[in-house]
């Protein structure tokens, strides 16, 4: 509804501007022409030189009487066009934000549902002390889930990409890694097997968080779709002016179908919806890159798993 009205408002304005232009310089012709003829010279020709610019006036002002009518009925089909045109872009982002604050809406409303649920059932009766704590336990990490969904959706909802290259300085991805990976290294024995493998020192302009962010979610999504016996390699490398991450494991892999899906916000596939998690991670992976002039890619790994190539232009 908004946008029909959008698109009726800019019609007619388009309308009214275009055909006034057109009667504007139809008007101006014609003032010219009749201004600036020779009647005197016209009569000294005789009466026939006087009928034929008659004439000649006539059929210029049957022709510019003519194109207004046809202008008249065109135009507003050209304006229409036009202003959907123009508002294309705007009824798209419109669209896009529609979907994006029903999808986290729906995201927010479980885990404050459960956080509602345990709260009264605590309040219900009186309870032991272990079933406060374990109430309060079971509370806040919801609330920590919470709390990392609200994080990601301010991030996906950033200004544009010039706000984030300001914070932008040389960082060395080999320290992003090593503190992307860290949080993992120290619960080894209790997920598949992490290999980190720096061959060389890479440099690129970007934000260090962010970065740390960005291969952080792909070493979670790895370790949380790969089976305790399998294993996950996070891989740097320079292939001549681009610094390029490979995260690889041996987890339940992806189909191309999922792939082609697996950087829009809130999707999952159907084998990870028992697995913990929003559908953002890769989404935000993306805008990060993106905010880097890099790209990512995603492929089956060569036996098993997935493939997630990060590749960012590198400096010296």
């Amino acid at each position: 509804m908004i946008f029909r009205s959008a698109v009726r408002r800019l019609t007619i304005a388009f309308t009214l501007i275009q055909l006034l232009l057109f009667w504007s310089f139809a008007f101006g012709i014609y003032v010219y022409v009749t201004g600036t003829f020779d009647f005197d010279s016209a009569q000294a020709d005789g009466v026939s030189a006087v009928n034929a610019a008659e004439q000649g006036f006539a059929n210029l002002r049957i022709g510019l009487l003519v194109g207004s009518a046809v202008l008249t009925i065109i135009v507003p089909v050209i304006s229409y066009l036009m202003a959907r045109v123009a508002l294309r872009p705007a009824r798209e982002s419109y669209n896009a934000q529609q979907r994006f604050v029903d999808d986290a809406s729906h995201e927010f409303r479980t885990p404050l549902s459960v956080i509602q649920g345990e709260l009264e059932l605590a309040r219900s009766r009186p309870r032991s002390a272990a079933y406060y704590q374990a109430a309060i336990d079971e509370t806040l990490e919801v609330v920590n889930d919470l709390a990392t969904l609200t994080t990601d959706l301010l991030l996906l909802a950033r200004g544009s990409d010039a706000e984030i290259t300001a914070t932008f300085e040389p960082t060395l991805l080999n320290m992003v890694i090593e503190r992307a990976v860290r949080p993992y290294l120290a619960t080894t024995g209790n997920g598949p097997s992490l290999h980190v493998e720096l061959r060389d020192l890479v440099a690129i302009s970007g934000s260090p968080e962010l970065l740390i962010r960005a291969v952080g979610n792909i070493v979670d999504n790895a370790i949380k779709f790969t089976p305790e016996s399998g294993s996950v390699t996070i891989r740097l490398d320079r292939q001549a002016d681009a610094a390029v991450i490979e995260v690889i494991d041996d987890g339940i892999g992806m189909t191309p179908n999922e792939a082609s899906h697996a950087f829009k916000r809130f999707w999952r596939g159907d084998g990870s919806r028992t697995v913990a998690g929003h559908g953002l991670g890769l989404a935000l992976v993306k805008q990060i890159c993106d905010a880097h002039s890099g790209t990512i890619g995603v492929r089956p790994g060569s036996l098993a798993g997935t493939v997630v190539t990060l590749t960012f232009p590198s400096v010296d």
